[in-house]
């Protein structure tokens, strides 16, 4: 099976963002890190435990109405298990973020009522917002902002600067562009990372990385593979030889019959990015 080359991708504002994450956290009670459901060990980045210095944390499993449920309730219980609070949420439906304001005020009960001890009863609570590129924070900011505060698009890198968001009377966010992180170590998490779509698609061949995609799902969730297509497939099979069937499921043919798998890739992945493939999660939770 053909492998993705090494995915490397670092442009120069990702420098400038983990700087300016570092030099505002003194203005922050909190850190709320956005996460794909999808991959949730993958599409975080792991030099911000470092970065954040121990401030509390709360973490959005966003983009779990296209995650596997199961799998889903497995990564909250893991998180949890860690001390972390977690929600499970759809940014753009705005599922589950009715959860948010209240977990901000458990998570930060000791600083709250601190402040009202000292007479400042409604102190602005302030919570910086982070994640890898194109995990949602956007959405996320705007769906409970209720208006469009912050860029929404659906590629990787648009947030550029920060800015600050008002919420409530008593909550604002600081929005920071996305980060990740200069090498990826482990190539499986790179792959996820472009299956979803954080890294951007002109990095990586499009083929070669839905031939990928086609031979995971064949493995994980063959059924939602051959009920979306209406194709068979075997164990172990050549993603290439998937992909071909795709296209030729599709009617995806060019002159003389050839089947167009540069077109049948861009279905593939447009389809399992937008959760028409199912609900779809490539990593469990590490054993404790």
């Amino acid at each position: 099976m053909t492998e993705i080359p090494s995915i490397q991708w670092f442009p120069g504002h990702m420098t400038k963002t983990k700087r300016m994450i570092k030099a505002s956290l003194p203005l922050v009670d909190a850190v709320v890190e956005i996460i794909d459901a999808r991959i949730p060990e993958s599409s975080r980045n792991p030099d911000l435990h470092t970065l954040i210095e121990g401030k509390p944390r709360i973490v959005i499993l966003n983009k779990c109405d296209t995650a596997d449920e199961s799998a889903t309730q497995k990564w909250i219980a893991w998180y949890q298990r860690q001390g972390i609070a977690v929600i499970a949420a759809d940014c753009r439906s705005g599922k589950g973020l009715n959860k948010f304001i209240p977990t901000v005020k458990q998570v930060l009960a000791d600083l709250i009522a601190k402040y009202e001890a000292k007479g400042m009863k409604g102190r602005v609570l302030h919570l910086m917002v982070v994640g890898i590129p194109n995990v949602g924070k956007s959405s996320f900011i705007n769906r409970l902002a209720g208006q469009k505060k912050a860029k929404v698009e659906d590629r990787p890198g648009v947030t550029r600067t920060k800015q600050w968001v008002k919420l409530s009377e008593d909550v604002e966010l600081l929005d920071m562009p996305g980060v990740l992180w200069p090498k990826f170590e482990d190539m499986a998490v790179g792959e996820k990372l472009a299956f979803t779509g954080a890294v951007k698609d002109d990095v990586v061949d499009i083929e070669t990385l839905a031939c990928r995609l086609l031979y995971v799902l064949n493995d994980l969730y063959r059924d939602a593979l051959t009920a979306r297509y209406k194709i068979e497939t075997s164990d172990g099979e050549d993603g290439y030889e998937l992909l071909k069937k795709v296209g030729k499921a599709r009617g995806m043919l060019v002159s003389g019959g050839e089947i167009n798998t540069e077109r049948a890739a861009i279905t593939v992945l447009d389809e399992y990015r937008s959760g028409k493939l199912g609900r779809i999660t490539l990593e469990l939770p590490p054993k404790d």
